[in-house]
């Protein structure tokens, strides 16, 4: 049993003093302001985005690749616009963005495993969504993307802390006693779900974003996103663990699950390992 005391951190606290996780992504919210002005054109919105040129080079690379499965080369962004629509664009130059605001981290947490693992993760939910009717294909890909996103301020912001739950699951893992989130709670006070929910909050991301983000726990899903939070569960947890969900709780078959689950890893490796 876990005797460790709570700290009376909030989540609110780790965002207090750190510029970069209090401030929401610049380019984001101009492409946001641009999408829903009705005078501003696709080329306005390409404009923002081809400021950035490895942002653009990061994006083309994605919509390239099986995950989307287009028969001709795009080149630009404003051809991408047209292909896959404002919104979804929108949803990757976020998770895009994102991952290159927290690639500077302490070498307390490796960043390929944790990104890889998203991506895997955000790949197999969109492919989800997808087979069961596309509900929320505009914001499936980036939820899967965002979903441990909590934890990246964890390591961050109170490493050492981090450090100790990472070290007690290991050591707990053969006996199944503690959930990673259990273990944050009883050492944090809150758990990498509910601090990725208040980063997202504090950049005023989407709706959904927040609710699949802090809506983890099943006894807690109860919101109008349920079924792609109970997605994102459960595919973040097969990536981390390699056990596969009951397909009926996604609505799909096992043969369907398993396709998805192997179309997912060769996009994967299109998009993490380009020109392999």
């Amino acid at each position: 049993m876990l005797t460790t005391a709570h700290t009376d951190l909030t989540p609110a606290d780790l965002l207090r003093g750190d510029t970069q996780l209090a401030t929401p992504p610049t380019i984001y919210l101009a492409l946001k302001k641009t999408i829903n002005d009705p005078n501003k054109s696709i080329q306005d919105t390409a404009k923002i985005i081809e400021k950035d040129p490895a942002l653009t080079a990061r994006l083309l690379r994605i919509v390239n690749s099986a995950f989307y499965g287009f028969p001709a080369q795009i080149t630009s962004i404003d051809r991408a616009i047209n292909m896959i629509g404002y919104k979804e664009l929108q949803s990757l130059v976020l998770g895009t963005i994102i991952i290159e605001r927290f690639s500077d981290l302490p070498g307390t947490l490796s960043m390929v495993d944790f990104w890889s693992r998203s991506l895997k993760c955000a790949l197999i939910t969109a492919e989800i969504d997808k087979q069961s009717g596309g509900e929320y294909h505009e914001s499936a890909f980036v939820c899967g993307l965002l979903h441990d996103i909590g934890l990246l301020v964890f390591f961050r912001r109170i490493p050492e802390l981090a450090r100790e739950v990472n070290l007690l699951l290991r050591s707990e893992k053969e006996q199944n006693m503690f959930t990673e989130a259990e273990l944050e709670t009883q050492i944090i006070g809150f758990d990498h779900y509910l601090m990725g929910a208040e980063l997202c909050r504090a950049w005023n991301l989407p709706d959904i974003i927040i609710q699949t983000i802090q809506q983890h726990h099943p006894d807690a899903i109860t919101h109008k996103f349920s079924q792609l939070a109970l997605i994102t569960r459960e595919i973040n947890f097969f990536v981390s663990s390699g056990i596969l969900p009951d397909p009926r709780k996604l609505n799909i078959t096992g043969e369907t699950l398993s396709d998805i689950v192997d179309k997912a890893q060769l996009e994967f490796e299109e998009i993490f390992y380009p020109g392999k």
